[in-house]
């Protein structure tokens, strides 16, 4: 009995004794490392691009002015009772609103902290469906624009890990083209007729509702 009480408190001796060396080797091999460090604090293994991170903050800037802005077509036909438009435009500006916050959360990753610039006021008044479309046919380019100068800048800095970052998003940007587009193709052809304007809207609401 005394022996095996002796093997016992030798055994835990050894295992704190093991313990505290492991501590100190990983404190001592931290220290040497030299971590690189945001200015957000937190630990870094590719520093960025000081313009690509510009071109980041500015991209943000835009998928927020860009959601304010759907907001308010939103709202417009809202108050000419299309209330599929509506609905339509409502998801875009949550779907922009969205990208901000991950280009946010991606800037966040890469140890930086996010830099929010004022949104400027939407436009509120069109004279026509056809005339607003085409505005936000041409947000989504303008997106489009931004997102591939971010990946041409990326890849010339050789920051893999923003390429990857914006492999979906250029997916997911051309799909949002495409849809504007189809829409704005439908609506010139429309002319302004208000029938055929219903019947967009209801095409619309069914495919929100689906």
């Amino acid at each position: 009995m005394i022996q095996k009480g002796l093997t016992f408190y030798q055994t835990k001796n050894r295992f704190f004794h093991s313990l505290a060396w492991l501590f100190v080797m990983q404190s001592t091999t931290s220290s040497s490392i030299g971590l690189n460090r945001g200015p957000s604090g937190r630990a870094i293994a590719q520093p960025m691009d000081v313009d690509l991170l510009e071109a980041l903050y500015q991209h943000t800037s835009l998928e927020r002015v860009s959601s304010a802005q759907y907001l308010a077509m939103s709202l417009w036909f809202l108050e000419r009772e299309l209330r599929g438009f509506s609905s339509f435009f409502k998801k875009e500006s949550l779907s922009e609103q969205e990208h901000g916050f991950n280009f946010a959360k991606y800037i966040i990753a890469r140890g930086q902290n996010v830099i929010l610039d004022e949104v400027t006021k939407p436009k509120q008044q069109w004279q026509s469906v056809e005339e607003l479309v085409t505005l936000s046919f041409q947000m989504e380019a303008d997106v489009t624009s931004s997102v591939q100068q971010l990946y041409s800048m990326a890849e010339r800095s050789n920051d893999t890990r923003t390429t990857v970052f914006l492999d979906p998003v250029v997916d997911e940007q051309i799909r949002s083209e495409d849809e504007m587009a189809y829409i704005l193709g439908k609506v010139k052809f429309a002319n302004r007729d208000p029938s055929a304007l219903l019947l967009i809207d209801n095409e619309l609401n069914i495919d929100i509702n689906n």
